[in-house]
């Protein structure tokens, strides 16, 4: 790989005597990863033969090595949101976030998904989880992630950070801020990088990481925890911008036991060696950059511009949804073993159900909580991701299938296949759910999204 001269000459500087170490890194081969949804295994050791998975990620419980080139976007595993494919580095912020009883976490650079999963599962579900992305195709990608792997307190939203300050002033408990960077820690994966690499470039990006910090220091509570990471080695991006918070708003630098095994920021400073970088020659993973910043408790407070009766919650009184709500209990007695509660609201025919009551109006809202399902002609239709938040367990009716059936890889083709359910019914491998078919006289309708069925 060709790096940039002022690249290398930065890093030369940066790294002293470890710099030959650091570039002989370059010829070794990539790691991969992936991380094991706790959502929906609680043993994942009964997975390590199928998910090829070759060794543990120091900094994160559920994070595993695996041979990427030997398991599949299209393995049922994956489908039914059970493990998550991620860089071992990129695993590491999420997992130094300080969580509550009953927290408000946002994820302000949300897209593909990495963090906000990673965190909802150390949350189980609960309290509320926003997570943003400002670039819709992205905000897209997201909502399917979050989807995907059964997440139900999480509203994804496709707004940009000063428009959440506004409507979210000291709101949450806990952010996680992982900034659009220069990508250097990226260049052995993604060589494309290095080609657009400048100084000026990471100046940039540096100047931006600050803006999105402003806002993001507004929603953060007094006494709440900031999570911000890059992907990159710029001491600019990294050490510099925690400076920048400390001096502009007194935050504290804090350690991050769950991270004492990565190494220490750059700098004499002593709290700046409690933010936790991954070197490539050191660690077991990409280029990484975390720091755990506190607001102070006697930072000024204001109160969140929350209404008492929401204009979504307002819709209560509205026909069309109280009529979506009693089609959806009626499919909910027949079918699940589980009543929810909370907030239901619909948009268009899509009834949802919102982990918390907040005031939405004028958010861009890519997913409003749970998708519990479509009115359609006056019937209730579940949604896919109902069939990945309620479980087989949930389900009254389901078809258990195992990894090597015919039968499954039909379903995930899209075919009808055969079962004896009758009615609406989850299909399942291993007892992981796929999705829904709905069964008559010993044939199940396939009802797999088609957007994600298999080619073969």
């Amino acid at each position: 790989m060709q790096l940039p001269k002022d690249f290398l000459d930065r890093m030369k500087t940066l790294l002293k005597d470890e710099y030959d170490a650091f570039i002989s890194s370059y010829d070794k081969q990539l790691n991969s990863g992936i991380r094991i949804n706790t959502l929906k295994c609680s043993d994942p050791e009964r997975l390590y033969s199928e998910l090829k998975i070759t060794g543990r990620v120091d900094w994160c419980p559920c994070g595993y090595y695996s041979n990427r080139s030997a398991l599949s976007g299209n393995h049922p595993y994956h489908a039914a949101g059970v493990f998550y494919f991620q860089e071992p580095s990129a695993m590491c912020a999420a997992e130094g976030l300080p969580i509550g009883d009953d927290p408000h976490i946002l994820d302000l650079c949300a897209a593909p998904g990495g963090k906000t999963t990673q965190i909802a599962a150390r949350m189980n579900n609960r309290g509320l989880l926003v997570s943003n992305e400002i670039i819709s195709k992205r905000a897209a990608i997201l909502s399917e992630n979050v989807e995907r792997l059964g997440l139900t307190n999480t509203i994804v939203t496709n707004e940009s950070p000063s428009a959440l300050a506004d409507k979210f002033p000291s709101f949450f408990d806990g952010i996680i801020v992982d900034a659009p960077c220069s990508g250097e820690g990226m260049f052995r994966k993604e060589p494309q990088a290095a080609e657009e690499w400048s100084i000026q470039h990471t100046l940039s990006c540096a100047a931006r990481q600050k803006n999105i910090l402003d806002d993001a220091y507004k929603m953060l509570k007094p006494g709440g925890f900031l999570m911000y990471s890059t992907c990159t080695f710029s001491y600019d991006e990294n050490e510099a911008v925690v400076k920048y918070m400390t001096d502009t708003y007194g935050m504290e630098i804090c350690g991050i036991p769950q991270l004492s095994m990565l190494s220490n920021g750059i700098g004499d400073d002593a709290d700046i060696k409690k933010c936790r970088r991954i070197f490539p020659h050191m660690q077991n993973g990409e280029g990484h950059f975390a720091a755990l910043l506190r607001k102070s408790v006697d930072a000024p407070d204001s109160e969140v511009n929350r209404k008492k009766i929401s204009k979504n919650s307002k819709q209560t009184a509205d026909p069309l949804l109280e009529n979506a709500v009693q089609l959806y209990r009626e499919f909910e007695k027949k079918y699940l073993s589980h009543k929810y509660d909370g907030e239901f609201i619909l948009f268009g025919s899509r009834l949802y159900l919102m982990p918390e009551k907040i005031n939405t109006d004028k958010l861009r809202i890519v997913r409003c909580g749970l998708q519990l399902g479509e009115i359609k002609k006056n019937r209730f239709e579940p949604s896919h991701a109902l069939s990945h938040a309620a479980g087989s367990d949930v389900c009254r009716n389901s078809i258990e299938l195992s990894l090597d059936s015919p039968i499954l890889k039909q379903y995930m083709h899209g075919d009808v296949i055969p079962g004896n359910a009758e009615g609406w019914c989850i299909i399942t491998a291993e007892g992981y759910p796929i999705g829904w078919g709905k069964g008559s006289g010993g044939t199940i309708k396939n009802h797999y999204p088609k957007h994600l069925r298999t080619m073969s």
